[in-house]
């Protein structure tokens, strides 16, 4: 499938990542435990037919990093949610001395994504694993939900990681330039903001899925970057 050229490139994204040193869980911040986790599983267990496989909705980094075992792997619509950078991060893409952004989907307007199907067999395990993957302080900045989502004319329930917006870290609406400025500049020990953006448009568009907040975003980010080093 013929794509879009992006103008947020591979070497432009190398500028933006540095080795950064991971000084482990954040003080002062309560992470969830293993009891917590099992309690979330179970809770979106109770809402699902035992046994049969369960589709999951990526919208970022579960697309091209899902971490999961699945079935099969389709293309879907979710209604009533939208993808924002709408929340501060102090680790992972960011520190504490320059906090990055990273994507949820938040309320409102609608998001194309990828669905996996997940097999009824192992979902239990699975579901932990992505639980502790998308999961971490308290309280949770995204929250697991079954939502509805359309594929193929076809309306089905998936799970997705949606934002919650009662938690500290979210920052709402922002302008389109303020994060790019942030994810141009904003690294922590797992790589970059603009690493993650890159990934996440360019697995977008491979599938056929074009982002015009995404496909906007990357393009300042680029500009930024350009600017920035250009003028070392």
């Amino acid at each position: 499938m013929r794509t879009r050229r992006m103008s947020l490139t591979e070497d432009l994204v190398a500028l933006t990542c540095r080795p950064v040193e991971d000084f482990g869980p954040l003080q002062d911040v309560t992470y969830h435990s293993d009891d917590d986790y099992d309690t979330m599983v179970e809770g979106l267990l109770e809402a699902h037919h035992a046994g049969e496989d369960a589709w999951l909705f990526a919208f970022g980094s579960l697309i091209w990093k899902p971490e999961c075992e699945y079935l099969e792997e389709r293309c879907g619509i979710a209604s009533g949610w939208h993808r924002s950078f709408c929340f501060r991060i102090q680790r992972h893409r960011g520190t504490q001395e320059f906090p990055g952004l990273m994507m949820s989907l938040d309320r409102g307007g609608q998001c194309k994504g990828v669905l996996f199907r997940l097999s009824g067999r192992t979902l239990r395990e699975q579901l932990g694993k992505l639980c502790r993957r998308e999961i971490t302080v308290k309280p949770a900045n995204t929250i697991p939900r079954w939502i509805t989502v359309v594929t193929a004319g076809n309306s089905l329930r998936a799970i997705a990681f949606v934002m919650n917006r009662q938690a500290s870290s979210y920052v709402g609406k922002l302008h389109h330039r303020e994060i790019a400025n942030t994810l141009a500049n904003a690294c922590g020990h797992w790589g970059s903001g603009a690493e993650y953006l890159f990934h996440t448009v360019r697995n977008l568009e491979e599938r056929g899925i074009h982002d015009r907040y995404l496909w906007q975003l990357q393009r300042l980010v680029a500009e930024r970057i350009a600017a920035e080093h250009h003028s070392l």
